[in-house]
Formats: structure tokens, sequence, C-alpha cells
């Protein structure tokens, strides 16, 4: 089990900013930005694009809300989080790969750097929420 750490001021703005992030990213998926969300959801997903958008919208709200309100679990919250990072990576690989043009990102040149800020969340949800130092 997680032992729970205490963070300092600059992680828990760190937190505050990543959560509202997620709520944002979320509503986006829920409402004005389905469509360019399904470009990212790769062709052998065995479900409605529009489906996976809708239920990742879901998660990324839970979890900015949970970042946001929740402190005794945060670190776990964290190593959750990292892992979402990580499960929705194969969806940018996709619009890389397939060039497909999606939120200003309309050139592979655009879609490969997009690739390397996918471990910068994965370590911001870590470092944030304290996650690493409650592994140790």
């Amino acid at each position: 089990m997680l032992q729970e750490t205490r963070t300092t001021p600059s992680q828990d703005v760190g937190r505050g900013l990543l959560g509202a992030f997620m709520v944002t990213a979320g509503t986006g998926h829920l409402s004005f930005a389905r469509g360019p969300f399904q470009a990212q959801v790769p062709d052998w997903v065995p479900m409605d694009k529009d489906t996976v958008v809708l239920l990742s919208g879901v998660v990324e709200i839970g979890l900015g809300l949970t970042l946001l309100f929740n402190k005794r679990h945060r670190a776990l919250v964290g190593l959750g989080l990292a892992a979402f990072f990580a499960a929705v990576f194969p969806g940018n690989l996709h619009q890389y790969a397939k060039h497909l043009s999606a939120f200003g990102l309309d050139t592979d040149t655009k879609r490969l750097v997009r690739l390397f800020f996918q471990p910068v969340l994965m370590g911001w949800a870590l470092w944030s929420t304290g996650a690493r130092k409650a592994r140790r």
C-alpha cells in the first residue's frame, strides 16, 4: 500500500493546475471537442469512437476532481493518472501514424513533438501528488 506523503506548496499548485486541466479536457470530451478527440482513438479499439471519447472524458473529469479535492489518496490518484496517460498514449501514436490533424496538430512535426509531452504529463502526475516519494 502506498504511504501518504505531504506535498510542498509548489506540488499543491502543480496538482491544482493538473486537476483543472483534466476537468477542462474531460469537459471537452463530452462537448465542444468530441470530434477532434475521436481522431485520437485508434482504429483497432473495439468500441465506437464516440463512446470511447465520452467514457474517457468521464474518467478525466473524475480524476481531475479527485486531484483537486481528495487529499487522503492523492498519491494513489497520481499513480492512476499516470497509468491513464500511459493508456491513452496509443491514441497519440495513432494520430501521428495516420497523419490526422486535430487540436492544431496539423503537421507530422507537431504530432511527433506531442508524443514527447505524454511522459511529461505522467511525471507531472507523479510529482504533484507525491506518488514517487510515497512508493519509496
